[in-house]
């Protein structure tokens, strides 16, 4: 099975699990829009869950943009959630606000008990690209340059070196002279979830842009999953890839969860043209390491918008990463 609804098209997904079942959270838009290039601005999150990573059952609209006048009252996008030691779930959340036409991308913040009926911390706004960190980024859109201010996709998880917790973000760098190098994981502290410092990212270069990160260990190996397209990859990056540019989920390695990272040798993780599976997350189960993204073009090259069944990844004995494909025929 897969994770489809009959009215609406759904793209990125972020996972999390309570001890009990497995809880999916995706961005999904009206098919009614007829074109699915127009979801990115009809948006909102929905909320499934599962005991497999199979067999979902859809419990439906979780978060959308705010009302009135507000930082996210245009798009609410990719986050990640976590829960605090009392038991509260954190959800980091991507948004746009129609005074800046959807241009500007910032991070919020919402909480929950229950994983589905979630309330802003505030008027939710948590992080932006301002302050002494700012100028590490490419803090304002450069017009004609890239297409957007890049601050999205928060990806947040305990510090396995101390007490607080590490952010992980899509950003770009400033003052780099080819656009396709200038793709940046940018990179926050906090010491209790409330409270976070705008740090240095953490990696630049090899792609405009690395969306939807995500950190994780395996044994002593530090991984950051990310996804890029064709078009981003950087004029070395495309030099250098066996395959040739693709676009689909690739990953950084490092020894330290604040690197210093390196683009994975060899072949791209997970990538094909047209692309098949977009913005997927890596999850562990009892029976190892499984690969969850959406299918984005079908044979046909029409836009599919299901979440994937999901596929095993192995880990090779130098440390890199690679999928045993079996879902990719979603279709």
């Amino acid at each position: 099975m897969v994770l489809s609804l009959d009215k609406q098209w759904i793209w990125d997904s972020w996972y999390a699990h309570d001890g009990d079942k497995w809880h999916v959270f995706f961005l999904k838009a009206d098919k009614s829009l007829i074109n699915p290039d127009l979801r990115h601005f009809n948006v909102t999150q929905g909320h499934a869950v599962s005991d497999d990573l199979v067999n979902w059952d859809h419990l439906g609209t979780c978060l959308t943009p705010s009302e009135g006048p507000a930082w996210d009252d245009f798009t609410t996008w990719t986050g990640s959630v976590v829960r605090d030691e009392a038991g509260l779930w954190h959800l980091f959340y991507t948004g746009t606000s129609k005074a800046d036409e959807g241009l500007y991308q910032r991070i919020g913040h919402a909480t929950s008990d229950d994983l589905h009926n979630w309330q802003r911390v505030g008027d939710g706004l948590c992080l932006d690209l301002t302050g002494p960190g700012a100028a590490a980024y490419e803090a304002d859109h450069a017009v004609g340059f890239w297409h957007d201010r890049a601050m999205r996709d928060p990806w947040v998880m305990r510090d396995p070196d101390g007490d607080g917790w590490l952010m992980y973000f899509t950003a770009r760098a400033p003052d780099v002279a080819e656009p396709n190098a200038g793709g940046a994981i940018g990179f926050a502290t906090s010491p209790d979830l409330m409270n976070w410092t705008l740090q240095k990212p953490v990696f630049v270069g090899g792609y405009g842009q690395l969306e939807v990160p995500q950190v994780f260990a395996v044994g002593d190996r530090w991984y950051c999953l990310f996804c890029t397209a064709a078009e981003h990859f950087s004029a070395a990056e495309a030099e250098a890839i066996p395959t040739g540019p693709v676009t689909g989920t690739h990953y950084l390695m490092a020894d330290n969860p604040r690197g210093p990272w390196r683009i994975a040798p060899g072949p791209f993780l997970d990538g094909a043209l047209p692309c098949k599976r977009y913005a997927a997350r890596i999850v562990e189960t009892d029976d190892g390491l499984r690969i969850m993204g959406f299918a984005d073009r079908g044979e046909d090259g029409q836009f599919q918008g299901l979440i994937m069944d999901p596929d095993p990844v192995d880990v090779l004995p130098d440390g890199r990463l690679i999928v045993r494909q079996k879902s990719l025929a979603a279709e």
